[in-house]
């Protein structure tokens, strides 16, 4: 028989125990849409690969679409996390220019890109759930934002039209490592990114 934690360590355990749950139905549901595909995956193939039940899965996620955001959120939050931390590490060691901490943070979201190739490939290739593309949409503004605070750019409409046009680079720059035939590859497209967003060098005079 399984022994119960202190009751006064009960919450911290049942939380643990809840997140780790969690975490297994993503890294199953991973698993099984880039196998798959959103359309042609299963809550069962899910919940077989994840030990769990569908009771667990509805409770924690609600169904295949939730849980396909969320599979995609977490993918989000771990780029930009890295990126964040990238740039945050570049700062401590001196580096003050703007550009180049958002080529930084660039790299650092490329290069994890091609570690998670599959996730990508899954995301930007068109066999996502309805709504999905506005829901990418809205996150991608968001994303814009951080950049623009980073950049330190003006509310004008060229230094906004600039921030976007910078972060829509390194979003298809993004597809293009994912799609890369190799490493090499990936590699190159990433230096190639990074070339052209140096060129941007005169939103900070604006």
């Amino acid at each position: 028989m399984a022994r119960k934690p202190p009751a006064g360590r009960r919450g911290s355990w049942e939380w643990s125990r809840t997140a780790q749950t969690r975490q297994t139905m993503l890294r199953a549901a991973r698993e099984v849409f880039t196998e798959h595909g959103f359309a042609e995956a299963s809550i069962s193939q899910v919940i077989e690969r994840a030990g769990s039940s569908v009771g667990s899965l509805y409770h924690h996620f609600g169904g295949k679409t939730e849980l396909f955001i969320a599979v995609w959120e977490s993918f989000q939050d771990a780029q930009e996390e890295a990126a964040a931390a990238s740039v945050a590490e570049a700062r401590a060691a001196g580096v003050t220019d703007p550009l180049e901490l958002f080529a930084v943070g660039s790299r650092t979201f490329l290069e994890n890109a091609w570690r998670q190739r599959d996730l990508v490939r899954l995301f930007l290739h068109g066999d996502t759930p309805p709504g999905f593309e506005l829901t990418r949409r809205a996150r991608a503004r968001g994303w814009v934002r951080q950049n623009a605070a980073l950049l330190g750019a003006g509310d004008d409409p060229l230094s906004r039209l600039t921030v976007t046009v910078m972060s829509g680079l390194i979003g298809e720059a993004m597809w293009e490592v994912a799609t890369s035939d190799d490493e090499t590859e990936a590699r190159q497209v990433t230096e190639a990114a990074l070339t052209i967003v140096r060129r941007f060098d005169f939103l900070a005079d604006g």
